[in-house]
């Protein structure tokens, strides 16, 4: 395949309405595309893998050129390696993300490098997504359809929203300008004398407090403050604050409807004075809210609840940065303490109940062991069907980190003991514990998850599964943070994957409340 060929494109004039892309996808294609790679072979595959698969792609072999076609062609998406020549992937997304113009189009970087902390990088600087060379047809299909169908909604929702701003101007100036169209309006309009009696109300107010008709509405209602406010010092309250600003607008208040309903209304109140500064009656407009009010506690509630739902998947630290839009959540910890636990006996058991009953002592097992992260301060992970990992030290530093998982590591074997004794099972909890430096941060688009990477985490788990059933093991390195608090039984070193011969040591309980 010619590349050179696939780079050309029709000249692009400033002087014109739409981009590149949209005619693009006017003529029918599924989407622009750019793609960045130094490698011929690699843009080839790709370009027509994409080409085939119903897009319009536009290649460049580096950083500089990358740009220049992103700016005038504003692509749907860019998918972009990192080791070029010139200015590499990263700084190449840094410059697209601080341009206006660029800086909402998706990245997904492109690379043969495994490294953790380079997509750290690269989700910080703003990319969406990475794919890993060789890349598979069918993932990398599955992951552009997705950031395009992404994208998509992100430019609908914004047009929408720009579309909902213009409706409410428009709807803003035609009520200012119409207010004197009495009869006609669809809010309620009224005057009302300095004592609290209407002097004229239109139809739509009398409908809006659920009397026949505006006549009936002033006959009856004789003391807007006493008859109408819920609240009882309601109206001297807004009267108060007319004196002050002499027009209030947006001004909410709960009232009786002619039936005794409560409902909620907004007013737009003004003074009217004459040309000696006396007061000579109040007028305004009158909407009924009340189903905005009802919409807003429905709002309330589900944010609510989505929060508390929110917290008990993600550390509240985290949580909060991901409620603030803050997407990028990766975070070095230099100093925690991993704890991973297994039930020995859960395997067997599994074969001989239904998975239901599994489902459900799991559940209780599990409950529990939450329930001991909270009271030692320690931040529960995940759990991957029997086994159980929880991590002391972070999102919030921690000194004591190593002692807080100490105590939960000797409470969960109390626990399974207990547990054993009240249901006649036989379980055995194998346990293991190491400290040291880990990377932890959320994963996902739709479905979050908290997880951890590093070497401390790898060898934590090492520990648990080369354990001893009922036996809580540690590292040499979390055995020097406990050894003046806790009772230890060194082993024999043993060969552990990855690692070699490795010295461990059981906790066995504490010194202070003895072996429990």
């Amino acid at each position: 395949m010619n590349i050179s060929s696939v780079t050309q494109t029709n000249n692009y004039s400033s002087s014109r309405k739409i981009t590149l892309t949209e005619s693009y996808n006017k003529i029918g294609y599924k989407g622009v595309i750019v793609i960045v790679d130094d490698s011929p072979t690699n843009l080839g595959v790709m370009f027509e893998l994409l080409s085939n698969s119903g897009f319009k792609v536009l290649v460049a072999q580096d950083g500089y050129s990358a740009l220049q076609k992103v700016n005038y062609a504003q692509p749907d998406l860019i998918l972009l390696d990192i080791m070029m020549p010139g200015i590499d992937g990263f700084e190449t997304c840094r410059r697209l993300k601080a341009k206006e113009s660029t800086r909402d189009i998706p990245v997904i970087f492109l690379t043969a490098r495994t490294d953790t902390l380079d997509k750290v990088k690269g989700f910080k600087l703003g990319a969406v997504d990475y794919l890993t060379k060789p890349v598979q047809q069918e993932e990398v299909r599955a992951r552009v359809n997705t950031h395009l169908k992404l994208g998509r909604l992100q430019k609908q929702l914004q047009e929408q929203n720009f579309q909902l701003q213009q409706e409410i101007k428009q709807k803003q100036e035609a009520e200012h300008k119409y207010r004197s169209i009495f009869e006609n309006a669809t809010e309620g309009i009224f005057q009302v004398t300095p004592e609290g009696q209407f002097i004229t109300a239109n139809p739509a107010l009398a409908s809006i407090l659920g009397y026949q008709s505006p006549e009936q509405l002033i006959n009856q209602v004789t003391d807007i403050g006493k008859q109408l406010y819920l609240a009882p010092m309601r109206r001297d309250d807004i009267l108060a604050l007319i004196h002050k600003e002499e027009t209030l607008s947006d001004v909410e208040s709960e009232v009786y409807r002619k039936d005794g309903m409560v409902i909620w209304i907004s007013e737009n109140i003004r003074a009217v004075r004459n040309n000696f500064g006396d007061l000579l009656y109040y007028e305004g407009t009158v909407s009924d809210i009340t189903e905005r009010k009802k919409a807003e506690d429905e709002l309330r509630r589900a944010r609510t609840q989505a929060e508390l739902l929110l917290l008990n998947i993600l550390p509240q630290p985290v949580a909060e940065q991901l409620k603030k839009g803050e997407r990028t959540l990766a975070e070095s910890f230099e100093d925690v303490t991993v704890l991973f636990a297994d039930l020995v006996d859960f395997t067997k058991l599994s074969t001989q109940t239904s998975p239901t009953e599994l489902v459900e002592i799991l559940n209780v097992i599990f409950s529990e062991f939450d329930q001991l992260a909270e009271e030692h301060g320690v931040e529960k992970i995940k759990t991957i069907g029997d086994a159980y990992m929880a991590v002391a030290g972070l999102p919030k530093p921690c000194k004591y980190h190593a002692d807080a998982i100490a105590k939960m590591a000797l409470d969960m074997q109390k626990l399974i003991a207990q547990y054993n004794a009240q249901t006649n099972h036989n379980f055995r909890l194998r346990i293991g514990i190491n400290s040291g430096p880990v990377v932890a941060g959320v994963i996902g688009i739709k479905k979050f998850s908290y997880d951890l990477w590093g070497d401390t985490v790898n060898i934590a788990s090492r520990m648990e599964s080369q354990g001893i059933p009922g036996g809580i093991q540690v590292t040499v390195t979390t055995y020097d943070k406990l050894k003046d608090k806790y009772l230890f039984d060194k082993r024999e070193p043993f060969e552990v994957k990855g690692k070699g011969k490795m010295t461990t040591y059981l906790l066995t309980g504490s010194k202070v409340m003895g072996n429990g």
